[in-house]
């Protein structure tokens, strides 16, 4: 139950950064991590892994 939902909500936060990005250029996961670019490689991978799970779940449930 908590795996579904830190899945749903990073999915949700990616989604508003790709909404930020296509609207105003403006990337919010570079904006907030920016001193360490490393995290932002690893929060972009996060949201990818979290879209394919909540992907799964909800085709699968």
């Amino acid at each position: 139950m908590i795996l579904n939902k830190t899945a749903l909500l990073l999915t949700i936060i990616g989604g508003i950064n790709w909404g930020l990005v296509g609207v105003f250029g403006f990337d919010l996961v570079k904006f907030c991590f920016s001193f360490l670019p490393i995290l932002i490689t690893v929060v972009q991978i996060l949201v990818g892994i979290s879209a394919l799970y909540v992907l799964y779940a909800y085709m699968f449930k």
